[in-house]
């Protein structure tokens, strides 16, 4: 039997007595694309802070590759290939977009101190390897023509764009895209699913995302983990929960 990718494990969060999250369990396949849906105070960005090392569980626990990570923090989840983007996109708005991407490289040799004065020529041979890998990222979520655009300067869609290509940046296995087609325009909906697509298919990258964009999770998910008052509802494929009863009478008949 294969060891899932990542596996949460009766995962609970509260809030000042109130329970956000409740013993949430669910697996995490390798290669797969997983929708997290319910309707609005399911607890689904809470366990998504969980799953990201933003908050620590109250009980439960994280495991990835077999390996238990509860609480740690998200920069060591990231090193071992689960990162996450977030509603309202984190670009850094007065740097370029290339510059945003290469602050997401795992490692920078020029950021040490010994290396960038006792090496240099490898540290700039480092920092052109870095640079040209950007590029590709870059390529990979169509935004090269705004290389040297300030984030700033970007749409809405092309900074979740910009956020999706720092999750590739940092060698993720282990996606988590938080409403990544929120505030988007359609033709750019579209792109991002086009390029979830690509990325699992071709790149082997693995997705968990939370949208409220019903026909956005059918296109791309082939497992739907629906939540409701902090707990799962159901899961399964989306013609699996679609036809749940509960799930009709709790969120998708709501969104109809």
């Amino acid at each position: 039997m294969s060891v899932p990718l990542l596996l949460a494990d009766g995962l609970s969060k509260r809030f000042s007595g109130a329970t956000a999250v409740d013993a949430v369990s669910f697996v995490v396949e390798s290669g797969q694309i997983v929708g997290l849906i319910g309707p609005n105070g399911a607890g689904k960005t809470t366990l998504f802070n969980l799953l990201s090392g933003v908050l620590r569980p109250d009980s439960g626990r994280l495991i990835i590759r077999d390996r238990d990570v509860t609480g740690l923090p998200p920069h060591r989840l990231a090193r071992l290939g689960l990162v996450r983007t977030f509603q309202l996109a984190r670009e850094l708005d007065r740097l370029t977009v290339l510059e945003n991407v290469l602050l997401a490289a795992r490692h920078h040799a020029g950021e040490r101190l010994l290396g960038a004065l006792c090496r240099p020529r490898a540290t700039a041979a480092d920092e052109g390897r870095l640079v040209a890998r950007a590029r590709e990222v870059l390529s990979l979520v169509s935004l090269s023509a705004h290389e040297s655009k300030p984030a700033a300067a970007l749409s809405g869609g092309q900074k979740k764009l910009l956020e999706l290509a720092r999750c590739l940046m940092a060698e993720a296995d282990i996606i988590l895209l938080d409403e990544i087609a929120a505030g988007v325009a359609p033709h750019l909906v579209e792109k991002i699913g086009q390029l979830v697509i690509r990325l699992n298919r071709d790149h082997g990258k693995t997705f968990v995302i939370i949208e409220h964009n019903i026909g956005f999770i059918r296109s791309l998910a082939s497992r739907v983990v629906v939540m409701a008052s902090g707990r799962v509802l159901a899961e399964g494929s989306f013609t699996h929960v679609a036809a749940n009863r509960t799930v009709i009478e709790s969120y998708l008949g709501q969104a109809a």
